[in-house]
């Protein structure tokens, strides 16, 4: 296949600038899906008009350095499926422009269309780009390489390095830096090391305090819905073109290989923290509460090169991330950025970072670090601004605006976040959900107040006449407010479901953040088509479950009990897991299941002993406690009843739940539990 070359991308970037191009031509993915409405052409057309396209800096500096682009765009998974394929994408360096794509989203595509190795900094820094969602990036040691953020899979994080080996020298790898704890950085991991030599110290794996706790403790809890949720904001099962998924913002999408976790044996626990490793010099910025709940930045001050990890890429972040995760804190985000640039912009010659493209000269270095400071400031600020004088959680999205200035500068456009989505979660964080308005406390359940709606409305009829009528209007969000009553009231009634998926999909196309976008397309693609199956992201990996803490596995028992299976009954049980010294006291009381670490009950219901190593092969899947304890692996001394009390009322949750009525088209697999048959891995749903 050709290759992607720097001059290909600045080609494509006039094709899209460029008044009066000719639109290109692609046939929708889905029978029943529309092509942009003239409204939405209108609107795109306003675009171009009004953003500064001239402004050509992102894409010398996205070419800058290139050193060379592999013979493929295909990166096979050790199971033999495609674990990588940027060639999907290759429809953005066709020119023209997409008026199904909104013009800054476009173009923030074909920047991330970068695919290679890339010279960061002279003999010393290199990037591998367009491998994953995240870049591969290697500093030049003494000896060997220091690997920042090894990606998301083993698969392409060993591609990268190979052929960063090929076109540089072979070196070994001698340390390895998580950046933060989302698993696009850190999953690939295994393609690079052996567990082994960081284990004996041989390669420094070195990682922010807190990092282990929060890179699996977000893949549990709440994994299984966060992983459905990605459906939507990642557009996962999105068929790639200018109709579907055209980009993630912060890179094309994520690798479909085997991720992996080494646990790292340096951590970095102060607020700054200085480490030199194979004579290069690294200062550490603890930014715990920014882009991630364990993240740092690096400063080489040899280089005068800084390391912005992923809370300075080509892009305004989440503060909430549509997949679900704890809201952030866009002051605290700020404040960061603002100390980076008092302790290392004001001197440094390079910014690089694990998404994104770096930026070269003091001057622009603290233009793109003053941007998205101010930015994240102001959302925080002027939220709060609005929300004491009266704007709500309800309101404040179609009321917070970025200032002009920011608005007119690249660096601070919402990509990966939107100022929609970002200014509620601001106001969530500090108010909560509620609007203060007691009609909304305690609201019926969508499904529940619809018919009312339809019927006050003169029925489904009537809607779908009004409906097609604002549809026709270009009055996209009054109609889905209507048809999203009736798809509810009758979720079996195609023509509206039909009508509101035409809608969605131009909201969709008008977006420019990809979550966002991907969100309406995705929500359109369901209700045409119902849920797509057997395409879902796999589950949380050995690794990840080694990791997890016992302590964390009985909490997500907790979760995933039927409380009303239980109702009225109680126990107490000493849990022991000998080889590694933990006991715990678990107890049944009030339909609820808690535990406690370091503790035994005086007088237990049943003590149970089983071998750490052991109980993983049942955390991960392998084996049910059943077998375990037919094979003599699990002692139990009491009343057993508790254990099959507790047996009988665990569920295994379904990825493929509805989030919009009437979209089930597979019948729900029995409810399975970990006792009676070895269930899957808890889901995953923890990348930017």
């Amino acid at each position: 296949m050709d290759r992607v070359t720097p001059l290909l991308v600045v080609v494509t970037l006039s094709a899209v600038t460029v008044g009066g191009s000719a639109q290109a031509q692609e046939r929708h993915f889905h029978p029943k899906g529309k092509p942009p409405s003239k409204f939405t052409i209108e609107l795109q057309q306003g675009v171009r008009a009004s953003l500064p396209f001239d402004d050509k800096r992102d894409f010398e500096e996205a070419k800058k350095g290139f050193i060379a682009a592999p013979p493929y765009k295909q990166i096979k998974a050790e199971a033999g499926h495609v674990a990588w394929d940027m060639a999907s994408y290759d429809f953005l360096l066709q020119g023209g422009t997409f008026d199904s794509i909104h013009p800054s989203l476009q173009r923030q595509a074909i920047l991330n269309m970068a695919y290679g190795l890339y010279e960061v900094l002279p003999g010393r820094i290199y990037q591998v780009r367009g491998y994953d969602l995240a870049n591969f990036t290697l500093v030049k040691g003494d000896t060997g390489w220091i690997v920042f953020d090894p990606l998301t899979a083993k698969e392409t994080a060993r591609a990268a390095l190979d052929f960063a080996n090929e076109k540089l020298g072979r070196r070994p790898v001698v340390a390895v830096v998580y950046s933060h704890s989302h698993g696009d950085h850190f999953g690939g991991v295994r393609g690079v090391v052996e567990e082994a030599d960081a284990t004996s110290g041989k390669v420094k794996i070195i990682a922010p305090v807190g990092f282990m706790d929060h890179a699996v403790a977000e893949n549990v809890m709440a994994g299984t819905a966060m992983t459905r949720r990605m459906f939507y904001q990642y557009g996962v099962l999105l068929p790639r073109g200018p109709f579907g998924h055209v980009d993630q913002s912060i890179g094309k999408n994520t690798a479909a290989g085997n991720t992996g976790l080494v646990q790292p044996n340096v951590i970095i626990e102060k607020p700054f923290e200085e480490l030199t490793v194979d004579g290069v010099r690294m200062v550490f910025q603890n930014t715990p509460g920014t882009e991630a709940p364990a993240e740092m930045n690096t400063w080489f001050p040899q280089l005068k090169a800084f390391w912005a990890a992923e809370n300075i890429t080509g892009t305004i972040h989440n503060i909430y991330t549509l997949r679900g995760a704890l809201v952030r804190d866009a002051l605290e985000w700020s404040k960061q950025i603002n100390e980076a640039i008092y302790r290392f912009g004001l001197e440094a010659d390079v910014m690089f970072a694990s998404h994104s493209w770096p930026r070269w000269g003091n001057a622009r270095i603290l233009e793109v670090m003053r941007a998205q400071r101010d930015a994240y400031a102001h959302l925080n600020n002027h939220v709060l601004h609005l929300a004491n004088s009266g704007v709500t959680i309800n309101q404040v999205h179609n009321v917070y605006r970025q200032p002009r200035s920011l608005q007119r500068q690249w660096a601070a456009r919402s990509y990966h976040g939107s100022e929609q989505h970002n200014s509620r979660a601001v106001l969530n964080r500090y108010l909560g959900y509620w609007d203060a308005n007691p009609a909304t406390l305690i609201p019926l359940s969508p499904g529940d107040s619809a018919p009312l709606y339809v019927e006050m409305m003169g029925g489904a009829d009537k809607i779908i006449a009004k409906g097609r009528e604002l549809n026709d209007r270009g009055q996209y969000l009054l109609a889905q407010e209507i048809l999203g009553k009736l798809v509810y009231a009758q979720p079996k009634n195609e023509a509206a479901k039909d009508l509101l998926a035409d809608v969605w999909e131009q909201i969709g196309y008008q977006q420019e953040s990809p979550s966002v976008r991907n969100s309406f397309l995705a929500g359109a693609y369901e209700l045409r088509s119902g849920i797509p199956t057997g395409a879902s992201p796999k589950g949380t990996g050995p690794d990840m479950i080694r990791a997890m803490t016992t302590g964390l596995w009985l909490d997500f028992l907790g979760v995933r009990l039927q409380s009303d299976k239980v109702e009225g009954q109680s126990f107490v049980v000493n849990f022991v897991t000998p080889d590694n010294g933990e006991k715990f006291v678990i107890e049944l009381s009030n339909g609820t299941l808690t535990s406690i670490r370091g503790h035994q009950a005086k007088n237990p219901t049943l003590t149970m002993t089983v071998n750490r190593a052991d109980l993983e092969q049942v955390m991960m899947g392998k084996t049910a406690l059943d077998d375990l304890i037919g094979g003599g692996k699990v002692k139990l001394e009491g009343d057993r009843k508790a254990y099959d009390l507790l047996k009988a009322s665990l569920v295994h949750f379904d990825m493929g739940f509805e989030i919009l009525p009437g979209t089930k088209t597979q019948p729900e697999p029995p409810k399975l539990n970990p006792f009676e048959q070895a269930p899957p891995a808890p889901s995953g749903g923890g990348m930017l």
